[in-house]
């Protein structure tokens, strides 16, 4: 990579001497930004080929769970809409609310590439032990229907 000094001292062997700051401008402009390159290990195509085959037939045999929320007035997240100055309070550009949130349901699924398994309604705050039992109680019972184990 080019640096800035050195871009700088190029400019001033061609009698064109610019600043660092015109410099750097000038690159911003179409949106090229100095960054540290990324590292990742060297693989051939013959690794790389063989990694995607792996990766293809694992996926098919992996079993993931993951948990949600489910609000019942709306999202709990910032929306963006366009609006002229002044509008701010139109209803169009506004977000409907209730008191307190208006509840939500937690719950907890089980998922693989062949399907859905089972999905566990989450009463009350989770905890580890809360979590290690619907593991426990739900994960092996997904797998079989997913056809997993």
């Amino acid at each position: 990579m080019v640096t800035l000094t050195e871009l700088q001292r190029c400019s001033m062997k061609r009698g064109e001497p610019s600043r660092r700051t015109t410099i750097s401008a000038a690159l911003h402009k179409p949106g090229l930004f100095g960054r540290v390159a990324r590292r990742k290990p060297l693989l051939s195509k013959k690794h790389m080929t063989a990694r995607l085959k792996d990766s293809q037939t694992m996926r098919n045999k992996i079993l993931w769970s993951d948990e949600t929320k489910i609000e019942f007035f709306g999202l709990n997240a910032k929306r963006h809409v366009w609006r002229k100055p002044g509008t701010a309070h139109h209803l169009v550009n506004t977000i409907p609310t209730v008191k307190h949130g208006g509840g939500s349901i937690m719950l907890w699924g089980f998922f693989s590439a062949g399907g859905t398994g089972k999905l566990v309604r989450i009463e009350g705050k989770m905890n580890a032990a809360m979590h290690r039992d619907i593991l426990n109680e739900n994960e092996v019972q997904s797998a079989l229907d997913l056809r997993l184990g």
